[in-house]
């Protein structure tokens, strides 16, 4: 048994119970799984606030990665490339992970070197601000390309 102004030791439960009720306090299991079962003497609705707490600052600190699309067609000109790239740019700089594609509309499916050259020139472009996760791989009517920001610390 552990806690605040109570020695710690090894107790039979019935005085491990009256320490609590004299202290005002709950007797908590913490592990009781060990040999014996550890305890503490402890303010049970404190106690759960502060994991609660302790949850919510993990989960903040955890990084959450959204997922930004970009489409192309197999007939995508130079300007529009240019400015897909620049929006691009930004998503990668707020730490976004960038999902370009190509879709590939009835018959323009013949054109799958061209949907292909896009996506690398559109990867090239981005070569400073990210790095290419997954070349490009047509699935169904769509070539993918990934693309994830590069790490804040990394200038190469």
């Amino acid at each position: 048994m552990a806690g605040d102004n109570v020695e710690n030791g090894v107790f039979d439960i019935s005085v491990a119970l009256a320490k609590a009720v004299a202290l005002e306090l709950d007797l908590v299991e913490i592990a009781p799984n060990t040999d014996p079962p550890v305890c503490r003497i402890v303010d049970y609705s404190k106690f759960k606030y502060e994991q609660k707490k302790k949850q919510k600052e993990i989960k903040s600190k955890s990084l959450k990665v959204t997922i930004k699309e970009i489409r192309f067609g197999p007939n995508t000109d130079e300007h529009d490339l240019e400015f897909k790239t620049k929006h691009a740019i930004s998503f990668l700089k707020e730490g976004c992970k960038v999902k370009a594609y190509v879709h590939f509309v009835g018959r323009t499916i013949v054109y799958k070197e061209r949907g292909e050259t896009i996506l690398l020139k559109f990867a090239e472009a981005l070569m400073e601000h990210g790095k290419v996760e997954q070349m490009p791989v047509l699935e169904g009517k769509r070539m993918f390309l990934m693309v994830s920001p590069k790490p804040l610390g990394s200038k190469k």
